[in-house]
């Protein structure tokens, strides 16, 4: 059977699926939605990165050049995957998330990832949590994010390789010039990774301090590359 043929029959398979199903309320809107967590209309409404951006950092850039920030100082990861801005009303999708257990999210939110993948890594760690955050949330949303692309992708998610052992306080609530002595020593990684390429899976990256700590640790373990991939890039001017 032609391929093109069987990728259609399937795509009508799955929307007849989606039609049976029982509307949910869109967690943007209210409205009735079988597209998931959120409905078409917000879908089309999220801050999608389309502009050409660093392909290092992911800050825009004119015709997607590397920015003179990581020409300057190249950080310790090499490429960023980010889907969305950090802006309304993703925030608020990636807020539910995060402080409302939504977890329903996570795996709709990595979908929208796993479609900007392009290079695949040898390998999946997610930004971790210092035990003491772990308690008091309950989980760890990146984690959640990485088992989800894990899964999607069939990449080997190292889920107890990297630790974070230094309970520094949240990085959205120091000014950016403070976040990398902040995350200084915050990560270890227990694991070999000779000439491994690794994913590093967060919600957000804001400054990169935390990706820049952690794709450290990583490199001390021997990994040749590190990439961030993260459902939302804070811009400039969202800062």
């Amino acid at each position: 059977m032609n391929l093109s043929i069987l990728t259609g029959q399937l795509v009508n398979i799955g929307a007849q699926i989606r039609r049976a199903l029982p509307a949910q309320p869109c967690l943007l809107c209210g409205a009735p939605s079988r597209n998931g967590a959120w409905c078409v209309p917000c879908d089309a409404a999220l801050p999608y990165l389309t502009a050409p951006h660093c392909p290092v950092c992911a800050l825009p850039t004119p015709n997607g050049a590397t920015c003179g920030r990581c020409l300057k100082q190249a950080p310790q990861f090499k490429h960023t995957v980010a889907v969305f801005a950090y802006a309304f009303p993703l925030d608020k999708l990636v807020q539910a998330l995060k402080f409302n257990e939504q977890l329903l999210l996570a795996r709709q939110l990595a979908d929208k990832l796993a479609q900007r993948v392009e290079v695949r890594p040898d390998c999946i760690v997610a930004m971790p949590l210092h035990p003491a955050r772990l308690r008091e949330r309950g989980f760890n949303q990146s984690l959640e994010l990485a088992r989800h692309l894990a899964d999607k992708l069939n990449i080997p998610l190292l889920s107890h390789a990297c630790q974070r052992v230094r309970d520094t306080p949240p990085q959205s609530s120091l000014p950016w010039q403070e976040r990398v002595k902040n995350m200084r020593k915050a990560f270890t990684c227990s694991e070999d990774l000779p000439g491994k390429h690794v994913a590093v899976v967060d919600d957000v990256m804001t400054s990169g301090a935390s990706v820049n700590a952690l794709a450290h640790a990583l490199r001390q373990a021997g990994a040749r590359k590190v990439s961030a991939w993260v459902v939302a890039r804070t811009l400039p001017h969202a800062k």
